[in-house]
């Protein structure tokens, strides 16, 4: 199943969103640091991260950022042109190993193409679907399709091993973000903050359809705190494949955003905050790292929503919220996502420092449960993968 050598080595990639497009720049820089420069070779689809680190992508993977069961319905014919064009990348490179990251619908559309195309392929699945939240037989379905899962939970092994796929725990970059570099008085400088006013942080999601329906309660949310907080500063991180429909989602706000597309200053935005609100995903675990408390909200299309609610396994959606068995961070979900509650929920937590301080306190130590400080999870996933093609 494994090519004859390591090197030079062919590497196909398939990240179809920006949690996972960062995935795969951080999988390329250190599969070259084991192999180096002219040991590996990348090919496949990404975004902008991937674009830095080597691949050249066929199409812009913004369009295939979906969530939701209308959405997928609408996107469904994209989506099965776009894994074909996908499968073509493999016919014409002939790598040695594909590697699929997250985006589950998509990516498992691409692995039952590839097998088909090249039965002898090795298939790697990078980030597994959450299993124990919600729909298990998941489990049964990946392990006929790919021949090995990097899981970045610690949790995942039981379910997909009882599966019958080779699982190994390689840790969860998010948990590995650094922000040492990162520089508050920067992030004051470019928004014209002084010294101690305080800074919102508005993290409205990586897809287009999530962000067009948190933004306007958002936008509602932000109304209520500046009606009687002025001087509050509120900036907006935006993921570069959904830049253009954040711009048009908040050109007619009130109080307009911050946007910050700048990687450093987004650094600089985490580490400067004093509160979050945050739509639900892997920027939850990243705001914790660097220490601020979160408000965390979601909404889904009706129909979605409701096929969830008959789905979902746990009583909670944020990990580290999982992780310590209890609401840490409060979730706002559905028909609790209003700009009222909002703005009630950040409003304790902007005028009750201590407060605030005891929720950042407990959203660490829920991560020390979640597996921080084990390690770089990219270097680790890199040595998993090369030794599952040396066992071949």
């Amino acid at each position: 199943m494994a090519p004859q050598t390591l090197t030079p080595l062919t590497v196909m990639l398939v990240a179809a969103e920006a949690s996972g497009d960062i995935l795969g720049a951080g999988l390329m820089r250190a599969l070259r640091a084991r192999l180096g420069s002219a040991g590996v070779r990348f090919v496949g689809l990404g975004g902008h991260a991937m674009a830095r680190e080597g691949i050249e992508s066929p199409f812009d993977i913004a369009e295939l950022a979906i969530f939701g069961y209308a959405d997928g319905i609408r996107a469904y014919p994209r989506v099965l042109r776009r894994a074909r064009e996908t499968a073509a990348i493999a016919a014409r490179e002939k790598p040695d190993v594909a590697v699929l990251i997250d985006s589950w619908g998509f990516t498992l559309r691409v692995a039952h193409r590839l097998r088909e195309q090249d039965p002898k392929l090795p298939l790697v699945k990078y980030v597994g679907p959450q299993v124990w939240a919600s729909r298990p037989g998941r489990a049964r379905t990946l392990a006929g399709a790919v021949d090995l899962l990097l899981s970045i939970h610690a949790f995942d092994a039981p379910w997909f091993e009882k599966a019958g796929l080779k699982t190994v725990f390689v840790g969860n970059p998010a948990l590995a973000r650094d922000f040492s570099a990162a520089d508050p008085a920067r992030l004051l400088t470019h928004i014209g903050a002084g010294e101690g006013e305080p800074i919102l942080l508005v993290l409205p999601g990586s897809r287009r359809g999530e962000i067009r329906r948190m933004l306007p309660p958002f936008e509602e949310a932000v109304d209520r705190l500046k009606a009687t907080r002025p001087g509050l500063h509120v900036v907006m991180p935006v993921a570069s494949t959904v830049a253009d429909v954040v711009r048009e989602g908040v050109a007619g706000w009130r109080n307009p955003p911050h946007l910050i597309e700048d990687e450093a200053l987004k650094a600089d935005a985490f580490v400067a905050a004093d509160v979050a609100l945050a739509c639900s995903g892997t920027v939850t675990t990243e705001l914790a790292l660097a220490g601020v408390p979160m408000v965390i909200a979601y909404r889904l299309g009706p129909v979605t929503h409701f096929a969830a609610s008959l789905l979902i396994r746990t009583p909670y959606i944020t990990l580290f919220n999982v992780a310590a068995g209890r609401e840490v961070a409060p979730e706002l979900i559905q028909t609790r996502c209003t700009g009222e509650a909002l703005a009630r929920e950040l409003g304790k937590r902007l005028d009750d420092p201590g407060f605030a301080a005891a929720q950042a306190t407990e959203q660490t130590a829920a991560l020390e449960k979640m597996g921080r400080g084990q390690g770089d999870p990219s270097d680790q996933a890199a040595g998993a993968l090369i030794a599952f093609l040396k066992a071949g």
